[in-house]
């Protein structure tokens, strides 16, 4: 062996008892080649915890590839419940998604409850409309086109709209239009910025009560307002043993209203939401660096799920 191959091997054997003796763990290495497939129904708040969950995986928890997969309600609780999916973060209790629940909440482990503000649903307008409360909503059918702008066509609040809001109310002169979040959200941007009237299925949290002018219109019936609901992830049953890591992570992750608010801004202003998770976790990095106040906020989050992967 010349002394150049020697120097080479010399090179990787010392290399090697480095890494042993700094204590890079047999945890650690083992996430190595480790995926992960995230469900997402599209909302903006499921958007923005599936992409943070992809981009901390990857770059702090040394996983390879975390998909994140759109479908609908049905087929993310059902993908779960049979462990093609290994989570779904947007789950609204006890009921936005009771039906779903119901069906499968015993196939699915359900984490902890990330959101710690009051999530809600309701039907907004701007505020420049006449209308106060859907009982209005019959005497400006023809400011309003007769439409409602929905959103994805197996999300709960459009069946919570359609089977009972909109026969409560009487609302015969309406068709519940269904659409997607991007769209809905697109479609009131551009009824604003216009003053034209608009009625939209909307939920709280979003973005959009923060950029907007609008409000929830009355439900005196309280037929689909009025009744606070509960954010959470189900994972599939057994991540807890063959990804404790992951498990720990997803079950550690808390926002409050405005934390949230921000990730879901930054991700809108961005050209992907891997980019607007990045510049969201590098807002006010000190001195240019890497680890801004929002990295501070998750660092408990990854903490949690190191101490997870050493324990297995």
């Amino acid at each position: 062996m010349d002394r150049r191959h020697f120097l080479k091997l010399g090179g990787y054997l010392s290399g090697a008892v480095l890494l042993g003796s700094t204590g890079i763990s047999r945890s650690l290495a083992a996430t190595r080649g480790k995926t992960l497939t995230i469900g997402n129904v599209g909302w903006n708040e499921d958007v923005a915890l599936a992409y943070l969950s992809k981009v901390i995986l990857e770059n702090d928890l040394g996983y390879q590839k975390v998909t994140v997969a759109k479908r609908g309600v049905d087929d993310l609780f059902k993908g779960v419940a049979n462990g093609t999916l290994d989570a779904f973060q947007d789950v609204w209790l006890p009921r936005t998604h009771r039906m779903y629940w119901d069906q499968y909440g015993d196939k699915v482990v359900r984490l902890n409850p990330w959101y710690e503000g009051t999530a809600n649903l309701g039907l907004a307008v701007p505020d420049y409309v006449a209308a106060q409360s859907i009982a209005d909503l019959p005497a400006y059918s023809k400011q309003f086109g007769g439409k409602i702008i929905g959103i994805e066509p197996g999300a709960g609040e459009m069946k919570i709209v359609e089977n009972k809001v909109m026969p409560g109310y009487d609302l015969s002169g309406y068709k519940l239009i269904p659409s997607t979040t991007p769209k809905m959200l697109n479609a009131l941007a551009d009824a604003v910025r216009h003053e034209q009237p608009i009625v939209v299925t909307l939920y709280k949290p979003n973005w959009a009560f923060s950029v907007y002018r609008i409000r929830y219109l009355d439900d005196p019936k309280g037929l689909i307002s009025g009744h606070n609901e509960h954010l959470y992830s189900i994972v599939r049953q057994g991540l807890k043993q063959d990804k404790p890591d992951a498990y720990a992570f997803l079950n550690a992750i808390r926002f409050t209203p405005d934390q949230l608010g921000q990730l879901e801004l930054a991700i809108n202003a961005a050209n992907t939401p891997e980019q607007g998770v990045e510049n969201w976790l590098n807002a006010d990095s000190p001195f240019g660096g890497q680890n801004g106040i929002n990295h501070q906020l998750v660092q408990p989050w990854i903490d949690a799920a190191k101490l997870a992967a050493q324990k297995a």
